[in-house]
C-alpha cells in the first residue's frame, strides 16, 4: 500500500500539472442536474452493459452523476458535504492525487461491472454510494478530528462518523453474503479498494501500537531536528525547501512546514508539503 501511494506521489510530482482541478464542483453540478430530470435522467445514465455496447458509452461514466436520495433538501445537503469533503483532499493532496483517486475507484467500479456481465449475464447496481464512501474514509483518515454537526445539533467526531460508517459497509457485504448474492457482496469491497491502496498505510498508523507508531520516522524526525537546527545557525536563512531550495529569506512571505513522515527533519513550503517524495 505504501509503494502503491508514493508511486503516485512520485508521478504527481513529475507530472504537475495532470489532473482535473474542481473534479468535485463538475460533479455535484451534474449531479444536481440529474436530480432536477429525476426518473428520466435515471435511464439515461444508468450502468447498463447491454447498452454501452449498443453505442451508449457516456453510461460508462455517466453512473457516477446518479442522486443518492429523492429528497431536494438531503440532496443538497448530501452534495454540499461531498463537495467540502472532495475540495478539501484535493487541497490537502493536490489535484493530480485526487484525480487518480477518484478516478480509479471509478475504473473499479467500471471493470467489476463489465466483468459481472461477460462472466455471470449480471448487470452490477453500480451507483456512487460506495465510491462517495470511499472519499469519506480518505477524509476521515486525514482530518478524524474535524467535528460535524449531526442533524446540525449534535458534535460528532468525523472519525466515530466514519466508523459508524464502516458498519453499514460490513452490514451491506454481510447481507449480500447471507441472501447468497456473492457477487453483490465484492462490489463494496472493489468499490473503496482505492481508499485501501492509497489511504491504507494511513489507516494502519492509528491502529498499531503506540510504540510501533512511534518509529522510526518520528523518532529520526526527533533527533534530526537538534542535528538540523545546528547547521541552521551557520545559515543566512532559517527555512529552506528540499524540494524547490527557496527559503524563508528569499521569500519572507511563504510559508514553510516540516514533514514528520519522513525520515529525518525535512522542510517544504506550502506548495511541496503535500506534493513531495517521503524521504526513507
Amino acid at each position: 500500500m505504501r509503494a502503491f501511494s508514493q508511486a503516485i506521489d512520485r508521478f504527481c510530482q513529475k507530472h504537475r500539472r495532470f489532473g482535473i482541478p474542481k473534479l468535485m464542483l463538475f460533479i455535484v453540478i451534474a449531479s444536481a442536474v440529474a436530480f432536477i430530470f429525476s426518473d428520466a435522467a435515471l435511464q439515461f445514465i444508468a450502468f447498463d452493459p447491454i447498452l454501452i455496447m449498443q453505442g451508449q458509452v457516456w453510461r460508462l461514466v455517466t453512473w457516477i452523476f446518479m442522486p443518492l436520495v429523492n429528497h431536494l433538501i438531503f440532496l443538497v445537503i448530501m452534495l454540499f458535504l461531498y463537495y467540502f469533503i472532495g475540495t478539501t483532499l484535493e487541497r490537502e493532496w493536490g489535484t493530480g492525487k485526487f484525480t487518480i483517486f477518484y478516478v480509479f475507484g471509478v475504473l473499479l467500479n467500471i471493470i467489476y461491472g463489465i466483468i459481472m456481465w461477460f462472466a455471470f449475464d449480471m448487470t452490477a447496481p453500480l451507483d456512487p454510494t460506495f465510491l462517495n464512501l470511499s472519499l469519506f474514509f480518505a477524509f476521515a483518515t486525514l482530518f478524524p478530528d474535524i467535528t460535524f454537526r449531526l442533524f446540525f445539533i449534535i458534535p460528532v467526531k468525523v472519525k466515530w462518523l466514519a466508523l459508524l460508517s464502516a458498519g453499514f459497509f460490513v452490514f451491506s457485504i454481510v447481507s449480500d453474503l447471507i441472501q447468497g448474492h456473492l457477487l453483490a457482496a465484492f462490489l463494496p469491497v472493489i468499490a473503496i479498494l482505492n481508499y485501501i491502496l492509497i489511504c491504507g498505510d494511513d489507516l494502519l498508523s492509528y491502529i498499531r501500537p503506540m510504540k510501533a507508531r512511534a518509529s522510526p520516522s518520528v523518532i529520526n524526525f526527533k533527533k534530526a531536528a537538534k542535528q538540523a537546527k545546528r547547521e541552521q545557525d551557520a545559515q543566512p536563512y532559517q527555512r529552506k525547501c528540499a524540494v524547490c531550495g527557496r527559503t524563508d529569506v528569499d521569500y519572507p512571505d511563504l510559508e514553510f512546514r516540516f514533514c514528520s513522515r519522513c525520515n529525518g527533519y525535512h522542510c517544504f513550503c506550502i506548495d511541496h508539503i503535500n506534493n513531495h517524495i517521503h524521504f526513507e
